[in-house]
């Protein structure tokens, strides 16, 4: 996932997206990423090494902070992650644009009119603003989310049932995305 606009939807969008699924691992590669909340980060696991417990995927979302290590020196241990856990969310930095990246990469983007964020012909998951703006790509349209939802986001804590801007981001795991 790559958010190259907000940082608020940068380290919003891969825990909808996760929560979509109904359970799955995000892990940050962002090495100035947000401090989501958690007892060991990327940098942890990079030099302390992964323990089995780590491994072990659980039901509900569990979030991987980056804690400051750049991604070619976690590499075995992402590796790793993701051999275990069966549905994973890598959290992309915002700079520069993910080039050679071996997996489909969902650009997430504001839907703002104007062109003040060109977005080429790429599809996207575009996030609605309280401005009407029509998607300049095929893509998942995101529905303006309720404040209520940002703030249990921002909290640790998972939105209320049938959120509908969750709900909206179940239609990203099914939209044919390319690498």
């Amino acid at each position: 996932m790559w958010t190259p606009e907000d940082g608020l939807l940068g380290a919003l969008a891969p825990l909808g997206l996760a929560i979509a699924a109904g359970s799955a691992i995000v892990i940050d590669l962002d090495p100035a990423g947000p401090q989501y909340p958690g007892d060991r980060s990327l940098a942890d696991l990079a030099s302390d090494g992964v323990r089995r417990p780590d491994l072990v995927p659980r039901p509900g979302v569990g979030v991987v902070r980056n804690g400051g290590v750049a991604p070619a020196d976690a590499g075995q241990v992402i590796h790793a992650l993701i051999a275990a856990h069966p549905t994973v969310v890598l959290r992309l930095p915002p700079r520069p644009y993910p080039e050679g990246v071996p997996f489909p990469v969902v650009p997430v983007r504001l839907l703002v009119p104007g062109g003040l964020f060109p977005v080429g012909n790429r599809p996207a998951v575009y996030q609605a603003t309280p401005v009407l703006a029509r998607m300049p790509t095929e893509g998942v349209r995101l529905p303006v989310p309720n404040p209520a939802t940002v703030a249990a986001l921002l909290h640790g804590r998972r939105p209320v049932a049938r959120d509908r801007w969750i709900a909206a981001w179940g239609r990203a795991w099914r939209f044919p995305w390319s690498q």
